[in-house]
């Protein structure tokens, strides 16, 4: 792997002894929906951390938890390496690892306790620890890292290595003192994101990926990141990782790793997994030269907000850079929900950019979100006709999931003594009183992608009616799919009209 430069580099690291192993707490066999997909992303946060370390002069070791059941090959690996620190340092930029799912949780408590078995020292750095800390501490973990975790890592494994005893001068961890849980000052976030190393993708065993997506989708998609943070404020949404400021990668060094990763890897497909991709002005027209200049085209797809997609020269310039899929946060068809979120948009826009993506045959791709605070069934049907009429390319449905550091957290907490977290990313849970019960908002997701998927076969027998050139396997089945969609979106439809019913009494 080609050196990157980095004020991480130090020689006076090389003499160090302690052995490390570096893991995360993600494991795809407990998330039952992401299972089925069948489409997992490495957990580049953690490779990158790897590389990090690996560059101060650590010996480490990598163990991958996606594909695991249990955590019985953690212990084998634990036996067979002997570390003398483990970290479970997760992957901030994966979404899914940004939910903080009890079924993780516990999996990584579980981690946790085994490592104390082997008596290694455990450091953690994840949205879910940093959330809770305390939970974290008392099952045994040595160090929580919040915020951004490299430098504080770092500073946590010299400190162990010299043998240090007073923590408090390390900024931006939790840890325990005499059965005390102290907390230190925040760490400054880094500005120059060129000076990390590259994702230590040796580490990495890349078949289960690819043989995974290969059967699922017949491609193989690879992830990167090009930014961290998001300087927006929508309410609803937790940054306890990278926060709100928001810093760049050069497209020159985002083009390099690319280009690694397409000599090692030869992935078909790339997606960014950036909150906000593209923002900083410029970045994608040279990032696009940059590509250019290395003869790279790969499609890849994005994040973005609608706001950031309504000018012709950026979505051109997007799209021959090899942008294909962008997904955004439309949330709510109603103008009122939009505001009360703190989203920044407006429903004009979401149209406005929907057509412009397709007029350069980029696939927009909707993230829906149901169950905010005082939505009303006015309200939904916004958000139903929307979809209906604008037609992306793709949708996802989630309902209001209040996670702590936001505004909406703190509107609902009160209300969160039972439940607080999803077991997993497929259960949807409200667990806040709204205007309708938590069963109903089921049934309107599983009725909005009935309908959704129902139209989209309609509209593709109307496109091999009027051009039967066009007909493939891939759209029969699509058109086939509408005699399976329809009469269930129509049974949703009687079930949801039925809670309204009740509502309006």
């Amino acid at each position: 792997m080609p050196a990157n430069s980095s004020r991480f580099s130090n020689s006076s690291y090389l003499n160090m002894k302690s052995k490390v192993l570096i893991t995360h707490s993600y494991f795809l066999y407990l998330d039952p929906k992401q299972w089925k997909q069948a489409q997992p992303y490495a957990p580049l946060g953690t490779l990158v951390a790897a590389a990090v370390v690996r560059e101060a002069g650590f010996p480490i070791s990598f163990y991958d938890s996606m594909f695991a059941v249990d955590n019985s090959a953690f212990k084998i690996e634990l036996q067979n390496k002997r570390p003398n620190i483990l970290v479970i340092y997760d992957d901030g930029f994966n979404y899914l690892t940004k939910m903080c799912l009890t079924n993780m949780r516990g999996a990584c408590f579980e981690m946790i306790k085994i490592a104390k078995q082997f008596n290694c020292k455990v450091i953690v750095s994840s949205s879910d620890s940093t959330d809770h800390y305390q939970d974290y501490l008392n099952c045994g973990a040595d160090f929580v890292i919040k915020g951004e975790g490299e430098e504080t890592l770092l500073a946590i494994l010299n400190a162990l290595e010299n043998n240090e005893k007073n923590h408090e001068s390390i900024d931006g961890i939790f840890f325990k003192s005499n059965e005390q849980i102290l907390k230190t000052k925040d760490r400054s976030v880094m500005k120059d994101l060129d000076k990390l190393p590259f994702a230590a993708w040796d580490l990495l065993s890349i078949q289960p990926y690819r043989d995974m997506w290969m059967q699922s989708r017949g491609f193989f998609s690879m992830n990167m990141y090009t930014t961290r943070g998001c300087p927006y404020k929508c309410n609803w949404c937790a940054k306890p990782i990278y926060g709100n400021r928001y810093n760049v990668r050069s497209p020159r060094k985002v083009v390099e790793e690319l280009k690694l990763i397409q000599d090692l890897f030869n992935a078909n497909h790339i997606w960014f997994s950036d909150d906000i991709f593209g923002l900083k002005p410029g970045w994608v027209a040279e990032f696009n030269k940059e590509l250019s200049q290395e003869n790279i085209k790969v499609p890849y797809k994005i994040q973005s907000r609608v706001d950031l997609l309504l000018k012709d020269e950026a979505i051109r310039d997007l799209a021959n850079s090899g942008c294909e899929e962008v997904w955004v946060g439309a949330e709510s068809g109603s103008q009122r929900i939009l505001d009360a979120m703190d989203k920044g948009t407006s429903v004009e826009q979401i149209a406005e950019a929907t057509l412009l993506m397709k007029k350069y045959h980029i696939k927009p791709c909707y993230f829906i979100q149901f169950g905010y605070l005082g939505e009303d069934w006015s309200d939904i049907q916004k958000t139903l006709s929307l979809v209906l009429k604008m037609m992306p390319h793709d949708i996802g449905v989630s309902v209001s999931y209040p996670l702590p550091g936001t505004l909406f957290y703190e509107k609902v907490k009160a209300e969160l003594t039972v439940k607080s977290n999803w077991t997993d990313s497929d259960e949807l849970a409200l667990m806040f009183k709204n205007t309708f019960p938590k069963e109903f908002y089921k049934i309107l997701q599983r009725f909005l992608h009935r309908s959704f998927r129902s139209e989209q076969a309609k509209l593709v027998m109307m496109e091999l009616l009027s051009d039967p050139s066009k007909i493939s396997m891939a759209k029969l089945k699509k058109v086939a799919s509408y005699a399976v969609h329809k009469p269930v979106s129509i049974l949703n439809s009687k079930r949801l009209k039925q809670f309204e019913a009740i509502n309006v009494n």
